[in-house]
């Protein structure tokens, strides 16, 4: 009989232990569940989204144009959004940098290495190239910018850099000499520039690359 009670007690106490421990995990996922809300925004704007829009801005007027605030209102989300993807306004600019390489150097490259003729890619370069864009400002303020950031002005250096490399080798497959290709490129990258220059308030005509193709035979002197 001495037995079977001190079993039963045994049986309680362990019921009882459980029961606080199932209390107490109770407990913890309803704190971790109010603070969960807390962290998590109302609204989430998409990553991509917040840097498609911090590129257009950054374009307008650098870094004073990146206010949280007034960026959450345009994507009509909580501005926590913001620090659910980014951990501050620095991080979120070296971001915008990033998608700026990917979408303009890296793309045009991407793109004109998919043609199948030196012909195509030739005629694909001068598209993407000279093609009128409404963010050309981006890279004026980018390099204001790195005037305090010396890391962003690495990266605008190695941009530099991989688009006469890339350029050298397009002319070199053109049927230039190595040197030749390396002085065309150069001369191709500045052109590129003052083109941008001066229309930068203002549109192209409407046949403006079938002038640029004409101004830049005239330069190589050579049919492509």
């Amino acid at each position: 009989m001495i037995k079977v009670n001190q079993s039963v007690d045994f049986l309680y106490t362990v019921i009882k232990y459980f029961i606080k421990r199932l209390r107490l995990i109770k407990y913890l996922l309803k704190l971790f569940s109010k603070r969960y809300r807390l962290i998590m925004p109302k609204v989430i704007a998409h990553k991509k989204d917040w840097l498609k829009l911090g590129y257009k801005l950054f374009s307008k007027e650098g870094e004073k144009g990146i206010v949280v605030e007034n960026m959450a209102k345009k994507l009509k989300c909580n501005k926590s959004s913001f620090y659910w993807h980014f951990k501050s306004k620095a991080i979120f600019i070296d971001e915008i940098v990033s998608f700026w390489v990917k979408s303009d150097t890296n793309y045009i490259i991407d793109e004109v290495e998919k043609q199948s003729t030196n012909q195509k890619k030739y005629d694909k370069f001068i598209e993407l190239v000279f093609q009128h864009d409404p963010y050309l400002e981006f890279i004026f303020h980018l390099k204001r910018y790195a005037k305090r950031h010396q890391k962003i002005q690495t990266i605008i250096d190695e941009v530099d850099r991989k688009r006469l490399e890339f350029t050298a080798v397009f002319f070199q497959e053109q049927g230039y000499s190595k040197k030749e290709s390396k002085m065309i490129a150069s001369i191709f990258y500045k052109y590129l520039i003052g083109y941008h220059e001066m229309y930068r308030n203002r549109p192209p005509n409407e046949n403006y690359q079938r002038e640029v193709k004409k101004e830049l035979l005239y330069i190589l002197n050579k049919k492509l």
